[in-house]
């Protein structure tokens, strides 16, 4: 039995990291350093392959202490029956181990993360992109829903004519970032609008970002790389609305990335939700840079989550919708009523054989 060389170099290389790993985390005082939070998260996700390398060697000294006894002819006949025996039943657990091993290697933490933050957003059609990125974030409410997943709202802007100009909403549940991901990029819509007179076909689009959301020990923020701001709240007077600077922007200074929240009465409350998305934007920058490199040598990306990149369109007088990346179509009628497992697991396999192909 030999695994593929390739396999195990990584494998090898995975389960030193462990080991380094635990000896580090042992060393007194290690538990107040501050990146402590993150190497024992790190410690965590490469348990898994340390113990798939001590089956591997295992494996591979049994098959050798069966090969030794049915090739030596000083052994009892029966006892090298028993070992060739033994050498036969061991294929089946090879073959079932360098499958475990294969998909722990091209698994990443990022697959297991539970958090997203979902942000949804008009694109070019004035009015009817405002009502396609409507529609499109109720399709997304269904699948939640389905799912079991849990929403929070965390910034809304309405247009005047009922639909959404953009709205950004957190997600957790399990398995939501290995699917949703995929949602990231232009949804294209081609359909009647009802503010068309003539019955004339439009071509409108929205755009959505999907991004990890991250965890306070994963994004550095410096003390003096912030600049917050008050104001008050901009739309429709209220109560209170306008009567107090209760909304906030925050520019994160290294990469002129900005945010403002101001959907809560409340600034601390508008600050909070602002820096959630902040921290899970600069996280998603990060991440993107990463995937580019490692992808850099594949023929296609399907997880890019580029967001110029046109993913779907949802062709309504033909009542379909288009994958690009899969180019194939599925019924808009189910698309509508949030089920979105098709598609998204068809994306999900394809990706997978790509970091298989890649290892």
């Amino acid at each position: 039995m030999e695994l593929d060389p390739a396999i195990v170099a990584k494998l090898r290389e995975r389960a030193d990291r462990a080991r380094e790993l635990s000896e580090q985390l042992s060393q007194p005082g290690q538990a107040a350093a501050p990146h402590y939070t993150r190497l024992l998260r790190e410690h965590g996700q490469l348990e898994v392959a340390s113990k798939l390398h001590e089956r591997y060697r295992s494996l591979l000294a049994r098959e050798a202490e069966a090969r030794r006894i049915a090739a030596d002819a000083s052994e009892d006949r029966e006892l090298r029956e028993l070992a060739s025996e033994d050498l036969a039943a061991l294929e089946p657990d090879a073959l079932a181990l360098h499958d475990e091993i294969k998909r722990e290697l091209v698994t990443t933490h990022e697959d297991l993360r539970t958090r997203v933050i979902i942000e949804v957003r008009a694109g070019t059609g004035g009015d009817e992109a405002t009502l396609f990125a409507r529609d499109l974030y109720r399709i997304y409410q269904r699948y939640f829903e389905q799912k079991r997943w849990r929403i929070e709202e965390l910034e809304l802007h309405a247009s005047e004519v009922g639909g959404l100009k953009e709205i950004i909403v957190a997600v957790e549940g399990a398995d939501c970032w290995r699917l949703l991901r995929f949602e990231s990029g232009g949804h294209r819509v081609q359909r009647v609008p009802t503010t068309e007179a003539q019955g004339r076909i439009h071509t409108s689009a929205a755009t959505v970002a999907v991004l990890p959301e991250a965890e306070e020990a994963e994004v550095k923020i410096g003390d003096g790389d912030l600049r917050i701001d008050t104001m008050r709240a901009g739309g429709p007077g209220g109560q209170s609305v306008n009567k107090t600077s209760s909304a906030v922007r925050i520019t994160h200074l290294p990469t002129n990335t900005v945010v403002i929240c101001q959907d809560e009465k409340s600034q601390h409350k508008n600050k909070a939700k602002a820096m959630r998305i902040l921290s899970s934007r600069l996280l998603e920058a990060e991440e993107r840079r990463l995937h580019a490199e490692r992808a850099a040598a594949r023929k296609s990306q399907v997880g890019s989550g580029d967001r110029s990149e046109r993913v779907r369109t949802y062709n309504y007088p033909q009542n379909r919708v288009t994958d690009h990346r899969l180019a194939e179509n599925y019924s808009l009628e189910q698309v509508l009523a949030g089920k979105l497992d098709p598609m998204l697991e068809a994306l999900a396999a394809v990706e997978w054989e790509e970091r298989l192909a890649a290892l």
